[in-house]
């Protein structure tokens, strides 16, 4: 039976037709995606020694992608050493402390290096410093230690289109920040609290990584940011360097003699396609949204406002 007489004499079996070649397409393509998505980087060299990779871009918001990669990194006898590219203006309090934690703990199994990018401030400083050694450029940002708190007063905003709230609460505090009033006193005293002890808390963090006394670190942990060159000279890095001088110094710590190691990536768990909505767009959009967001942050504040 011809192409023309089916059109003719059948158009919903050909409709139906048209429709499952698109559909099989379409499912092997998807297919085509997710297998390719899923395959880890380096598997031509399965069995080989060499150096994993975990990068830390954007701004930090949640951690459990970083310490999945850490931990299957930690079990695998074939990984060696571990490079951290940070390239990262900061981050959650709460999960820049996870990540450096899990950094920490890879440490003590097998050498991290940590290779900062253009910049490496605050929270991207903080969880470089779980690591072995800390390399940046001499033009490199970091710094930046310090916590940020901030809120929204959209107070007269709400008196022009006559806005109006009633709260019920447990406690003074409890609706501490609303965005309807100004903040009390007793409300920024409260907040200035917390915001000095998990302050401390990054200070002692330094303390601890770079040896510097509590005094030192203090006087350079007032929110400002410093370049590489400054770094290096005050202590906060080890020594200049880009990534391959990283992955050099994580071979040689390892006692890999290769001199072109072996780098192994994460398994990759997103669809590419979906990767293009996950990118520098993503981390703009984040940026956004937790500028208005009561978090903690340890971030350089220049990349939000």
């Amino acid at each position: 039976m011809s192409q023309a007489v089916i059109r003719k004499k059948h158009p919903v079996l050909l409709g139906f037709l048209i429709l499952g070649v698109i559909f099989l397409i379409f499912w092997g393509g998807v297919i085509f995606l997710i297998s390719s998505a899923t395959k880890p980087a380096g598997n031509l060299f399965a069995g080989r020694d060499g150096i994993g990779v975990v990068e830390i871009k954007g701004i930090i918001v949640s951690p459990e992608k970083v310490i999945r990669e850490l931990r299957e990194f930690q079990k695998s006898s074939t990984i060696k050493a571990v490079v951290l590219r940070v390239d990262c203006t900061g981050g959650a309090v709460g999960a820049s402390q996870e990540i450096y934690k899990e950094v920490q703990r890879t440490n003590k199994l097998k050498p991290v290096v940590a290779s900062m990018g253009s910049v490496a401030a605050s929270g991207g400083y903080y969880v470089a410093l779980g690591s072995e050694k800390i390399l940046a450029s001499p033009g490199t940002l970091t710094g930046s230690m310090g916590v940020i708190f901030k809120f929204i007063n959209l107070e007269d905003l709400f008196q022009k289109i006559g806005y109006k709230s009633d709260v019920v609460k447990s406690g003074e505090m409890k609706d501490i920040g609303a965005a309807n009033r100004p903040m009390t006193e007793e409300e920024r005293k409260v907040l200035q609290e917390l915001i000095d002890t998990v302050h401390s808390q990054f200070v002692r963090a330094i303390v601890t990584s770079r040896s510097l006394s509590e005094e030192r670190v203090r006087d350079l942990a007032d929110g400002r940011v410093f370049s590489g060159e400054q770094a290096r000279e005050y202590g906060l890095i080890d020594e200049f360097g880009n990534f391959t001088d990283a992955v050099m110094l994580s071979a040689e710590l390892a006692g890999i003699k290769d001199k072109y190691p072996h780098l192994v990536y994460p398994r990759e768990k997103t669809i590419p396609f979906l990767k293009i909505f996950g990118g520098e767009a993503a981390h703009v959009l984040l940026n956004r949204f937790f500028d208005h967001f009561p978090v903690l942050f340890y971030e350089w504040a220049f990349f939000t406002h």
